[in-house]
């Protein structure tokens, strides 16, 4: 009985700490958005777009409202946007999206998971050009009833790929093009129910055997870890 009590224990407290992690994410898009546009919706579509995806991971009204307080406040900086880019364990490139009030701080704890997870930091533009910046837009089914049709006429839009669910269908296109994807969209009343921007790998590693895959996840589930990293991403196949 115990052990089940304990097995049913830790899986909440992950699925806390993973719905904490999110709010936190989203949390910094918004007052990133606002510190950059403004706390008007109608004028700032990024704000617009984070508040959708706070949406997305039911963060409650309350957190959102003191995001946005918070990042309207004179005496706070806000949070900047960096990437670190480097090799983890038997060369895998890994790069990090940081959102961070503190760079000092987040650079000092980057650089020590790569040097304790047997990795490297690496210089800006060292690893970014095996990478392809993508934006991934999620919209419901319900919204396009014929996807052969929408996927043909989101075409001269730039998009790249439809992938189809059973409830929803997720959109991608270049991360350049994710402003006529939007505008298509808007124009055509679909509501955007999340979107991101992702880096996909060009090529993949796959010659890892499981103990050095594991050494890799062990960097990458580090590193999501840390407050400061907003996404994780590599080419571990």
């Amino acid at each position: 009985m115990g052990r089940i009590f304990e097995k049913r224990k830790h899986k909440m407290f992950a699925r806390f700490a993973k719905m904490s992690k999110a709010f936190n994410r989203v949390r910094k898009e918004i007052e990133i958005a606002v510190k950059a546009n403004g706390p008007d919706v109608k004028s700032n579509s990024r704000l617009r777009l984070a508040l959708q995806n706070a949406k997305s991971v039911n963060m409650p009204k309350d957190r959102i409202d003191a995001a946005i307080k918070r990042a309207c406040e004179k005496d706070t900086t806000g949070y900047q946007e960096i990437i670190y880019e480097g090799y983890g364990p038997h060369g895998v490139p890994v790069v990090v999206e940081c959102a961070t009030d503190n760079p000092t701080r987040t650079v000092a704890n980057v650089r020590h998971l790569f040097r304790k997870y047997e990795g490297t930091l690496g210089n800006s533009g060292s690893i970014l050009f095996m990478f392809e910046h993508k934006a991934l837009i999620k919209i419901s089914k319900s919204a396009v009833p014929d996807t052969d049709a929408f996927e043909l006429d989101m075409i001269d839009f730039g998009l790249e790929e439809l992938v189809i669910d059973e409830d929803a269908c997720y959109i991608y296109t270049a991360f350049e093009e994710f402003g006529n994807m939007q505008k298509a969209l808007d124009e055509r009343n679909i509501e955007m129910l999340s979107s991101e921007f992702q880096y996909i790998p060009t090529t993949f590693k796959d010659d890892l055997n499981e103990e050095q895959t594991k050494e890799v996840t062990d960097l990458i589930e580090a590193l999501e870890e840390d407050d400061d990293v907003q996404s994780v991403y590599t080419n571990l196949q």
